[in-house]
This record gives structure tokens, sequence and C-alpha cells, in this order.
């Protein structure tokens, strides 16, 4: 039995990875999906389901914690036999693990991304530092339209990364970017919480601009921390 008969309904509101694994949970547990069956492809199912991969991979790996689907190496991801602790009480058999797996990138952020923003006050060259204003100018019209600006975020973080001149680093950075999404994403929906993310980055880009990577550096650290309080408290 394939997963395309199913009728999917179009995900459209916030926490959107929540609303994935839920979705996928129900067709499970009511037995549209057979423990033994494949889902589909990634770019296909997120297409099926209107969403962004990311949020599509972060769904998968809720239900991978659940027990409810595993990745099998040349088979694809598929549905396993659903305990009935996981199908009685969604998602709240994860929540522990979550926190800690965002409590884990947070200190991973806090890490790296200080003295990536040091070495960019050192080595950023005005192309780059045009390119960092640009993305704040875009994300400053979507703060004022209350808009969430993810997108935005996540740019201008890499464009930190590049600006610090270690390739290194970027393949590091490209490998934990969908993961930092969904922190990214947590910190952004609180209300107030738009405008003091561009605060944050544009008192990283002054120190950087500045060409002073002690600042720099701070200012980084003191927006990871703004972060971190917000995503946990929250969760």
């Amino acid at each position: 039995m394939a997963l395309a008969k199913p009728e999917f309904e179009a995900v459209r509101r916030t926490k959107v990875y929540e609303q994935v694994a839920q979705q996928l949970q129900r067709m499970i547990r009511d037995g549209l999906v057979k423990p033994g069956e494949k889902l589909p492809p990634e770019r296909e199912l997120a297409e099926m389901l209107q969403v962004s991969r990311g949020s599509l991979r972060d769904a998968i790996r809720t239900l991978e914690l659940m027990g409810l689907v595993e990745p099998r190496q040349g088979e694809g991801t598929v549905v396993c036999d659903p305990s009935a602790k996981s199908l009685i009480n969604p998602l709240a058999t994860v929540l522990l693990r979550q926190r800690e797996l965002v409590g884990d990138l947070l200190e991973f952020r806090r890490m790296i991304e200080p003295t990536l923003a040091g070495r960019a006050a050192r080595n950023a060259s005005d192309d780059e530092l045009a390119y960092m204003e640009e993305i704040l100018r875009r994300q400053k019209e979507k703060v004022d339209r209350g808009e969430l600006a993810i997108d935005e975020d996540s740019e201008f973080h890499y464009a930190i990364a590049q600006a610090a001149k270690n390739s290194v680093v970027l393949k590091v950075l490209d490998a934990f970017m969908d993961l930092l999404r969904e922190t990214r994403e947590r910190s952004l929906q609180l209300e107030g919480r738009l405008q003091k993310s561009f605060a944050g980055h544009r008192r990283v880009l002054d120190a950087i601009r500045k060409h002073d990577a002690p600042a720099a550096e701070e200012a980084m650290r003191r927006h990871i921390d703004e972060v971190e309080g917000i995503v946990l408290d929250q969760m």
C-alpha cells in the first residue's frame, strides 16, 4: 500500500514540524500507513504536505524519537510497529529529549559563533559588510510586518561565518543548519522576540563594521544568551 493514496492536509501555521509529525502520527495510528511500509522520498513528501524540507526533517526526527519510524540504509524511512505509549501520548514522549537537543544546539552556538563574529570583525570585506547590511534591511522589513524572518536570521549568521574565512567551519554549519532552524523558529514566535532578534543582529553587525573583535564576540554571546532564555523557557 503506497502512502500517496491517503489525503494529506496542507500545513500552514507556525511550529510546522509539530503539525507534520502529528498528521503522520495519526495516519500510523489509524492504519493508513502500516508497519514495514516506507514513507515517500523527502522531496515528494514535502510537496504533498506543502511544507519545507527542513520542517519535514524535524518532523521525521520527532517520529524517530517516538519509535514510530526509523531510517534504513538503502531503503529510506520505514514505519515501525508503534508502541501504545507513543500513540496514546502524542509528542509528549520526546519533549524532554527535544529540550536537551535544543540545549545542546545552543551550547554549540555559544562555543562557535562568538569566535566567528570576532573573526568576521577582523576579516570582513566591504562587500561582505554590505551583504550583511542588506540582510538586516530585509529582516527589518519583515519585522515591521510582523513576519518571522527565519530565512534572514539564518542567512545573517551564515554570512558572518563566511566573513570569518574558515572553510571547515562552513562545512560544519552546513550540517547543522536544519537543526539550528528549529531553535530560530521557536525563539522568533514569542511577542517582542522579532524586535529583540533584529536588535541583537544590529549590535553584532555594528561591532563587525567597526572591526572591533571583542565587541563583536560579546554582542554575539549576548544575542545567543537571549535566544537560550526564551527558547528553553518556552519549552
